[in-house]
């Protein structure tokens, strides 16, 4: 498995394997935000296909109250692994791993996530990272169905905070090397 930043070609590719609900792709505008700088889309791929995605957004969870409990702290956003025979297989560790080490670079000293109270797994996946509870908030988001419908939904969630500490030089070179072996990769 291999991890790299979303490609404009690579849209295409995740639209056929981990389609969007609505009849807009997801990945196109997770795309367009990274092209305008505002995060860093990730792509899990596994021979040649892509398994798992998240969105780092620099400029932090869109909700006020999380943002005044942890302002500044970057959000790791939608992440998932497909098809569900590949979840618990170090997938999504890998890809959260992944975002923490681009913060790194960055210079921020810590990163957080959403997850939904009714999803005890993915809790006690980021429990496992490190993660710790902030505050709980909701989630809302909107997407547009196949015939025009707008569907709203809303999530209880609790934000999820890790502190980051410094990786050592040897550890950043190798974080490197992997994420430019998939820069090699050829179109899908």
């Amino acid at each position: 498995m291999e991890i790299t930043v979303c490609r404009a070609v690579d849209v295409a590719v995740l639209d056929q394997y981990i389609g969007s609900p609505g009849a807009t792709s997801f990945h196109a505008r997770r795309f367009e935000r990274q092209e305008r700088g505002l995060s860093t889309y990730l792509v899990a791929w596994l021979d040649g296909r892509p398994v798992g995605h998240t969105e780092l957004r620099w400029g932090g969870c869109d909700d006020a109250s999380v943002r005044a409990a942890r302002h500044g702290c970057p959000e790791i956003n939608a992440l998932s692994v497909w098809p569900e025979t590949l979840r618990s297989r170090g997938i999504g560790s890998a890809l959260v791993r992944a975002a923490e080490e681009r913060a790194r670079e960055r210079g921020r000293t810590a990163i957080g996530l959403g997850v939904a109270d009714d999803n005890p797994r993915a809790a006690a996946l980021y429990a496992r990272l490190g993660y710790r509870p902030l505050t709980p908030y909701v989630g809302r988001w909107s997407y547009e169905d196949h015939d025009g419908v707008t569907h709203e939904c809303v999530e209880e969630l609790t934000f999820l905070v890790k502190e980051l500490v410094r990786t050592s030089p040897v550890q950043r070179t190798h974080a490197a090397v992997q994420r430019t072996s998939g820069q090699s990769r050829g179109t899908q």
